[in-house]
């Protein structure tokens, strides 16, 4: 079946809003903990330092209020779907790295940050949205779909903060699953097909890959890992071989390797 004709996951926008705003409050506290030697230090995101990953990470809200306070799209269908999401960022990157260090220098209070992205949210962003186009950069999106990718934005910088920092930031469950899934869900439009089982226990388990359809019994292809190191891989924090070297995947079949088609987004 070709992707656009494949039925898209749907998620709860009242569970998603509500994970985002716990994922958040999880970045919230372990930031206003740092001391200015670890904000000072590097992180594997280029350039950057933990100082200006903590602001990056205030814009996956503030990307979502921005786009409120602008009028509706006219539009009656959205310009970018849920699924095409994660193949837009590649091009937005340089972009994305001069709004955050110019948003660093405009903020120099985090604390205060934080607490104004957050409050911003929570009186715009409606507990249910209902089928409201939000405008982005990359078009039109459903506001719904588009607070799933925010649990993408903030599950994979929480990572980067966590081994930046040496932290243990937690992730909310609802959050880590929206981002396993949606990514999961990816990795299915970019490779349609049914040769290959991946499973991200507990939360997501896509076919993909042509050839050979599965359809009863222990798949002869399969890929499992666990959701961080699944979300990893999937947005190039860490490589196909490293992860098989390191026992954090395991790849049973011929057809099992999906070195070519990782990273997904850039």
């Amino acid at each position: 079946m070709p992707p656009s004709q494949k039925r898209a996951r749907r998620y709860d926008p009242v569970r998603t809003r509500a994970a985002v705003l716990a994922q958040f409050a999880h970045v919230r506290e372990a930031v206003s903990a740092l001391t200015p030697e670890q904000l000072a230090l590097p992180t594997r995101l280029g350039d950057w330092t933990v100082r200006e990953l903590a602001v990056h990470l205030t814009m996956a809200l503030s990307r979502v209020t921005h786009g409120l306070e602008l009028p509706e799209p006219a539009s009656p269908k959205p310009d970018l779907t849920l699924l095409e999401w994660p193949f837009s960022t590649a091009d937005r990157a340089a972009r994305i790295a001069e709004d955050t260090t110019a948003a660093a220098a405009d903020h120099p209070d985090l604390g205060a940050l934080y607490g104004e992205v957050a409050g911003r949210f929570e009186a715009l962003v409606p507990v249910d949205p209902g089928e409201r186009l939000l405008p982005t950069r990359v078009g039109a999106m459903r506001l719904a779909d588009f607070l799933v990718t925010r649990t993408v934005e903030l599950v994979v910088h929480t990572d980067d903060l966590n081994e930046a920092a040496g932290l243990a930031v937690p992730y909310d469950r609802q959050a880590l699953a929206a981002c396993t899934r949606l990514l999961a869900d990816a990795l299915a439009e970019r490779a349609p097909g049914g040769s290959v089982e991946v499973r991200v226990p507990p939360f997501a388990v896509v076919q993909c890959v042509q050839g050979p359809k599965h359809t009863r019994g222990t798949p002869p292809n399969v890929v499992e890992t666990d959701p961080l190191t699944w979300i990893r891989l999937a947005t190039g924090r860490t490589g196909w071989a490293q992860a098989l070297d390191a026992a954090k995947v395991g790849a049973s079949g011929e057809r099992a390797d999906l070195a070519a088609l990782l990273p997904l987004m850039g």
